[in-house]
């Protein structure tokens, strides 16, 4: 007997001990989610395969950045950071993807477009907007820094003598009718940004080459063992994929939202480098990226 009440006493001071860990590496990842790893800008160097693409913009490179959410938890600074990194891969061409503030705070509108004025590309720099954008104070803030918005339109460039389009969604914007009407005429040289990866579904229907997303925030909080609860919903949560002649990029983005915490999912600005690869005719399943 006093055998077993040795082996019950254990058990409970185990089931303690491993409570108490549990509950100190929960601890330990959010302090370091809210003190390192938020601030710990990584740039996203990738080539994507394009279906169709031409060879003469074989290594186009592109720059994209997204979910800013310029408020009292992320700073100027933290923006002016990732903006600075972007800005020394000198890409040929800038998306941004949208949520530049949280909540549509207009009392950070401003400064998050002054954060993104030193923006700048020989092809032009490129907006949409977010869940979390008004579209009048966002896009009159950002056209004011030479930023064009796209909202359900298109807009052409041209880029090493060759024509490329580029088409931007409203995030509220997700019948297919509505979406090919934006992307009517366009030439087979498009990229279209879309904040939410839901529209993959749309665009791979579509047959657009490339679309770019934000969004998810990679999940911003990616728990081992469980994977980033809170983005199970979206088709891609971060890196790139392809569904049949539809190559996808989703970004984690810079900011943060409603917690001011990143574990296992630091942000990053993307330089993507776009290369020709051969359209399939037939349908075929899902061919996803490693998303490390």
């Amino acid at each position: 007997m006093p055998r077993s009440r040795h082996v019950a006493v254990s058990r409970r001071d185990a089931l303690r001990g491993i409570g108490a860990a549990a509950v100190g590496a929960l601890t330990g990842l959010t302090a370091h989610g809210f003190l390192y790893e938020r601030h710990h800008l990584l740039v996203t160097r990738e080539d994507l395969a394009v279906a169709g693409w031409p060879e003469t913009l074989n290594g186009l490179r592109v720059g994209f950045i997204s979910d800013l959410h310029r408020s009292g938890t992320v700073s100027h600074e933290t923006i002016a950071h990732a903006v600075g990194a972007l800005m020394r891969e000198a890409p040929e061409l800038i998306v941004l993807g949208g949520d530049y503030v949280t909540n549509r705070d207009r009392r950070f509108v401003g400064a998050a477009a002054e954060a993104l004025a030193a923006a700048s590309a020989p092809g032009g720099v490129y907006a949409v907007l977010g869940n979390h954008d008004d579209e009048r104070d966002i896009t009159g803030a950002l056209g004011a820094r030479g930023i064009t918005v796209l909202r359900d339109a298109r807009t052409q460039v041209t880029v090493r003598g060759e024509r490329l389009d580029l088409a931007g969604l409203r995030y509220w914007t997700y019948r297919m009718d509505d979406i090919a009407r934006v992307i009517r005429g366009a030439s087979p040289n498009l990229i279209l940004a879309a904040h939410t990866p839901k529209r993959l579904l749309e665009a791979a229907a579509l047959s657009v080459p490339l679309m770019l997303s934000g969004h998810t925030h990679g999940g911003q909080i990616v728990l081992p063992g469980l994977g980033a609860i809170a983005a199970r919903e979206f088709p891609v949560v971060r890196g790139s994929a392809r569904r049949d002649n539809t190559t996808v990029f989703v970004t984690r983005g810079v900011g943060t939202v409603y917690v001011p915490v990143r574990v296992n999912c630091p942000p990053e600005v993307a330089i993507l480098t776009l290369r020709p690869t051969v359209r399939i005719e037939a349908r075929s399943a899902w061919s996803r990226a490693p998303l490390g």
